[in-house]
């Protein structure tokens, strides 16, 4: 689904990532973890065209991406980020914002909203005003208006990292269920392992912007790493 070849990334003479290659297979569930500044957020936005690398390549599904990524290309992908960017509408407005920017009728527009409102749990919140919603609440909008575009792959950038223990907890179990259904392509960046553990099947760990290892989550813990890797898990163990 998405590969990517050779990714230099250079900001104000600083190398942010070097030499990264990977790939993604269609409904497979990738995560990147690291330490904050290691380059996570970086590889993201060029993985999801909303940046440019100094050099190397990023494909998707085995055609290389152009400088100006086409929108029939973009719109196949969905992003959420840190904190849930929420229009100041309410939440069924929210999450239906993008499928009327896809002009698709007001039916379909309707059963998808609801059906993804009732897969995170917030049916009974379509009409109330997004600036009212908790942080664990205006999350679960992000994620049901991006789900709602029924992406081919879908970008999480540090999804759960403004929300506390209790919350963070119950929204990874309903998106691991999601997950499962949906089979949709993932990438997931976090800093925190325990979102990569439950999230995803294959685990990339980024140090000083290089890929320092690759394996499943529980591969990683279980086999040895190196020790800049070990010294990184070392809280998880």
């Amino acid at each position: 689904m998405l590969k990517a070849e050779n990714i230099l990334l250079i900001k104000s003479k600083k190398t942010i990532l070097e030499n990264i290659n990977f790939t993604i297979s269609p409904g497979e569930s990738v995560g990147i973890v690291g330490p904050n500044g290691s380059g996570k957020s970086s590889l993201l936005k060029i993985l999801a065209s909303l940046d440019q690398p100094t050099s190397g390549q990023v494909w998707y599904k085995g055609t290389p991406l152009p400088k100006r990524v086409p929108l029939t290309v973009r719109r196949r992908m969905a992003m959420v980020f840190q904190e849930a960017l929420l229009l100041n509408t309410s939440v069924y407005e929210n999450v239906a914002v993008g499928l009327k920017m896809r002009f698709l009728p007001k039916a379909e527009i309707n059963k998808r909203v609801y059906f993804w409102l009732e897969q995170f749990g917030i049916p009974h919140l379509a009409k109330q005003a997004a600036s009212s919603l908790s942080g664990g609440e205006a999350q679960r909008v992000s994620l049901a208006r991006a789900f709602a575009l029924e992406p081919e792959v879908l970008f999480l950038d540090e999804p759960f990292s403004a929300l506390d223990a209790p919350t963070k907890d119950a929204l990874r179990k309903d998106l691991a269920t999601i997950f499962q259904q949906t089979k949709v392509t993932t990438l997931l960046v976090s800093h925190d392992f325990a979102d990569i553990q439950s999230l995803t099947q294959r685990a990339l760990v980024l140090l000083d912007g290089k890929i320092a290892a690759e394996a499943t989550p529980a591969e990683l813990l279980r086999k040895p790493q190196p020790p800049q890797v070990e010294q990184f898990l070392a809280h998880w163990h």
